[in-house]
């Protein structure tokens, strides 16, 4: 039988989305995307439009054991060797060292079929199943945080960007780990149908959207508390209270924790590896891009709001950090930004 095109819907204008199930997978990485694109549908139908036909398959079709214990259902892929194709959702494990040891027949699965999908998409480190099949060789890709060194070492042709939510590389689409998952099906259902769809779904869901692929796995307030020592914890939320205060000094700092300005500048660096002034202008920056991803206030009202004191100062510090202006960074992630309809 001649394969049909798998960048065409199908006749009724529904689009497959194969979600890859396997031993040990995580049960999270397989029912966020799900569940995304299953809102997604119900919000199409509702309009009178085709939505996303989902189908679990395995290998052997069956029952299929993930990492969490809980069986899954699936269909053999056999069963969709012809079929039209539109995304390949292909989730991780927490065993994936093991699991790629096991996974040949699988990973030639993969490379074969992706040739024939819209697209691919791996969740946390169903990335490295991705990067097996060859799919990742000289791209940009994500996978969870603590998977990068291993990524890296088993995989050094692939470019890995260690700060973001989810990267597209067309016609691949890589994650962080395991609810990022949401985040990528959430970008996969606007890019295909648009903002408002998008939203609805996030609406539905319960979940915000969206984080952006560049925004970094941690928040600059999380990335904080991720050290062993959590004694500047309370610190680091009065400065967030106080964020829009121009001048945040070291002094003022000191005193909040009872140092003097010499040894908490020190104490400071040694615990949290980077200065005080620094890790103020890091909250003010991600403070900043949130409000310009989120909000429709002018990048004066958000300097003034983050403590920049100036738009240009904002600017620069953008600049910077992200190598782009905020005005920039709006155009490429404000949630006001449309995509092209289903």
């Amino acid at each position: 039988m001649t394969h049909t095109p798998a960048f065409l819907p199908k006749e009724d204008g529904s689009r497959l989305v194969l979600f890859v199930a396997y031993p040990q997978m995580g049960l999270l990485d397989l029912t966020g995307p799900q569940t995304v694109f299953w809102a997604a549908s119900k919000a199409l139908e509702k309009r009178g439009r085709a939505g996303y036909e989902r189908q679990t398959v395995s290998l052997s079709g069956g029952l299929v054991q993930s990492s969490e214990g809980v069986g899954v259902s699936s269909f053999p892929v056999s069963d969709f060797k012809n079929a039209r194709i539109d995304t390949l959702v292909i989730p991780g494990s927490a065993q994936m060292e093991t699991v790629l040891d096991d996974s040949t027949e699988l990973v030639e699965w993969l490379r074969e079929t992706s040739t024939h999908a819209r697209r691919t998409a791996s969740v946390c480190t169903g990335t490295f199943l991705v990067a097996q099949a060859g799919l990742l060789n000289q791209k940009r890709a994500a996978t969870h945080w603590s998977m990068y060194d291993t990524l890296q070492a088993r995989f050094p042709l692939i470019d890995i960007d260690r700060e973001a939510i989810f990267v597209r590389e067309d016609p691949i689409w890589t994650s962080a780990g395991v609810t990022a998952g949401i985040d990528l099906a959430l970008a996969l259902v606007q890019a295909d149908c648009g903002h408002t769809i998008a939203m609805e779904v996030a609406r539905e869901l319960v979940v915000y959207l969206k984080r952006p692929g560049s925004q970094a796995q941690f928040s600059e307030l999380l990335r904080t508390q991720t050290r062993d020592d959590s004694a500047f914890d309370q610190l680091h939320c009065w400065i967030m209270d106080n964020i829009s205060k121009t001048e945040i000094s070291v002094e003022a700092l000191a005193e909040r924790v009872n140092m003097s300005p010499r040894h908490f500048a020190r104490v400071y660096k040694e615990r949290a590896g980077r200065t005080p002034a620094k890790a103020v202008e890091s909250l003010r920056l991600e403070t900043a891009k949130r409000l310009i991803e989120t909000s429709h206030q002018s990048l004066f009202e958000i300097a003034t709001l983050c403590g920049f004191g100036s738009e240009e100062r904002m600017r620069v510090t953008f600049l910077r950090a992200l190598a782009t202006s905020p005005s920039e960074f709006r155009r490429a992630h404000s949630l006001g930004q449309q995509h092209q309809s289903c």
